[in-house]
């Protein structure tokens, strides 16, 4: 079964990277939904806290809410539709950075197993080669060692959790993991899992942007 952690967001201010008359970019916190949960107690979130400074403000796409890094949220019904249409299509690139237990060998690579819900285990998702969807993932380390390594992870699709069963599924987990990899959490603060960069076209006009967020870990 997962593991139950208590919901305590960030207070920190929002990190705005990037605004305009049609898109917002974050740096979203590790530890802050993307959108509210069921119940009272997980009605923060982040799309409420930019409601409060960009009223209107819409949903494109989400990030777990242990993940931290670079999300895009629309002003506009127009830019909503046409960022939506963007991550449809694949056509928005998206880089992120782990660190995961293990020497990955070989150092890069792709991972093409499709993924389903594990319904007994909700929220978990696991590998399923008779009803999953279809999942790809390209990786490759930026440096490795014998107990762990830092990769960067290139999703090809957008499977609810892709990127940590993905790994998992190699023998790789994701440090600090309360649903895939509970035996780090000991060692580990938070997920080390970052979205580092986000390439798209902007709604108005097309032209390609690319925004980064560090990494904090």
């Amino acid at each position: 079964m997962p593991v139950s952690t208590p919901y305590n967001p960030p207070a920190d201010p929002i990190e705005v990277l990037h605004e305009d008359h049609e898109i917002i970019i974050v740096n979203k916190p590790a530890g802050l939904l993307s959108v509210p949960g069921k119940g009272p107690e997980l009605a923060d979130c982040l799309i409420a806290r930019l409601e409060q400074v960009f009223p209107g403000v819409l949903l494109v796409h989400r990030l777990d809410r242990d993940t931290s890094g670079v999300m895009v949220f629309a002003q506009t019904p127009n830019a909503q539709r046409h960022l939506g249409l963007q991550f449809e299509k694949r056509q928005v690139r998206k880089i992120y950075i782990a660190r995961v237990a293990g020497c990955l060998d070989p150092a890069e690579g792709e991972i093409d197993l499709p993924l389903t819900v594990d319904w007994p285990n909700r929220p978990l998702q696991k590998v399923d080669h008779e009803t999953g969807r279809p999942a790809q993932t390209r990786y490759k380390a930026v440096k490795t060692g014998p107990e762990e390594s830092r990769v960067r992870l290139f999703p090809k699709t957008g499977r609810s959790h892709q990127l940590r069963v993905h790994m998992l599924a190699i023998g790789h987990p994701i440090l600090g993991d309360p649903l895939y990899a509970e035996e780090t959490l000991a060692a580990h603060s938070r997920l080390m899992l970052h979205s580092e960069e986000l390439r798209l076209r902007h709604p108005d006009g097309g032209r390609g942007l690319r925004f980064r967020a560090k990494t904090p870990f």
